[in-house]
């Protein structure tokens, strides 16, 4: 791999293999176009080896850990992934087999795989979340639990952004008597090394970079007062628990509090590096350090399926889903249509790509203003994608 250096004319560190110069190129433009501060990472393996290791801005290293948000609902589904294929769970088994108490509310004949498609629509509780209960996933079964749904279930779909992993974590938890995060570790983390984590350890506290709010143009405010803000009580404000009276929760700082990142709302409070997401993914699909593949190609198939297409009903725009995971052929087209991965607030994007042999990961430190945060990690998926390809 060749060496990056630090100066004025190389805003990026890190290293790229033989073949992959012009992902450097297009990492550079990204950081130059960021206001003052800004800072990411990117990695990606190919075959199983490092091809991509980069890093840029103030105060980031490959060594840092960044909120990495919903990028950790791969990881989650990752667990399930593996308890389906071993034949633990079934897809279209009722939640209510195994978990009794979901099933009330008009929630009775809701299956494992409407749910993890985002359609029972129990994307959170009326008055919301308590700060103490959006860092505990078993308090937030509890509560929802006993919710009705807030749409038909399996009429339509919408992202229960803060809850998924909650919910088919009660799931994992009453079919296995272990707890999703214990199973991650034990089966995924660990064994295969990853630096990406349900919940940081004390002794990891030192590499965490607190997550930065967003510092939009004045143009992009002027975009975002235009769009206005959906209201706490809508769809949108109920799934980003915005609705309670008192403690409404701001995304944009979430995993800042230490007791959401020990906590582990394996939904959302995940904290990782761009090396960690892009190594799981390419352990999902591939050998890594002589280890087999946690899915089989039929598994991966599977999971990656759309499920769930067009508009979504808290996204407010056109998504697409498989089970569980963001169905990425849609939403980034030039990838192979078995692609699957999720991204995450503040702008981070993680994915593998079985037919190009990739697994890729992209944390940045500081909320992006969407439109533009989007846009980069799409270029940046490209480059590594057409790379990947051309050097086979």
């Amino acid at each position: 791999m060749s060496n990056g250096t630090n100066t004025p004319e190389s805003l990026a560190q890190g290293t790229v293999a033989e073949g992959y110069e012009a992902v450097r190129e297009v990492f550079e433009e990204t950081l130059a176009e960021e206001r003052a501060g800004h800072s990411a990472q990117l990695a990606a393996y190919v075959d199983g080896r490092l091809v991509v290791d980069l890093w840029g801005g103030p105060g980031i290293t490959g060594e840092s850990l960044v909120g990495v948000y919903s990028a950790i609902k791969g990881a989650a589904h990752l667990v399930v992934a593996l308890l389906v294929q071993e034949g633990v769970l079934e897809l279209d088994e009722k939640v209510a087999h195994y978990w009794p108490e979901f099933g009330s509310a008009g929630k009775e004949d809701i299956t494992l795989r409407e749910l993890m498609a985002h359609r029972a629509g129990v994307i959170g509780v009326e008055g919301g979340f308590t700060p103490e209960e959006m860092a505990d996933d078993r308090a937030i079964a509890a509560r929802l639990a006993g919710q009705r749904p807030f749409w038909h279930p399996g009429s339509a779909f919408g992202y229960h952004g803060l809850v998924i992993a909650a919910l088919t974590g009660e799931v994992v938890l009453s079919a296995t008597g272990r707890t999703l995060h214990e199973l991650y570790e034990s089966r995924i983390r660990a064994p295969y090394g990853l630096d990406l984590y349900m919940r940081l350890p004390e002794e990891q506290e030192h590499r965490f970079l607190t997550t930065q709010p967003m510092d939009p143009t004045p143009e992009q405010k002027a975009l975002l007062l235009q769009q206005g803000a959906a209201g706490p009580d809508s769809l949108t404000g109920v799934a980003g628990n915005r609705n309670h009276p008192v403690h409404p929760t701001d995304l944009q700082t979430f995993p800042n509090s230490r007791a959401v990142r020990a906590g582990g709302n394996a939904s959302a409070a995940g904290v990782g590096s761009a090396r960690g997401l892009a190594r799981m993914y390419a352990a999902a699909i591939g050998e890594v350090d002589g280890r087999a593949p946690l899915l089989t190609p039929e598994t991966a198939a599977r999971f990656a399926q759309i499920q769930s297409t067009g508009r979504d009903l808290v996204f407010r725009e056109h998504y697409s889903f498989g089970v569980g995971f963001i169905a990425m052929a849609d939403m980034l087209p030039f990838l192979g249509a078995r692609s699957f991965g999720h991204g995450g607030a503040p702008g981070s994007q993680a994915f593998a790509d079985p037919g190009a042999r990739l697994g890729f990961g992209y944390t940045r430190r500081r909320f992006g203003f969407p439109a533009t945060s989007r846009a980069q990690s799409k270029r940046l998926a490209e480059v590594v994608r057409r790379a990947a390809v051309s050097v086979g």
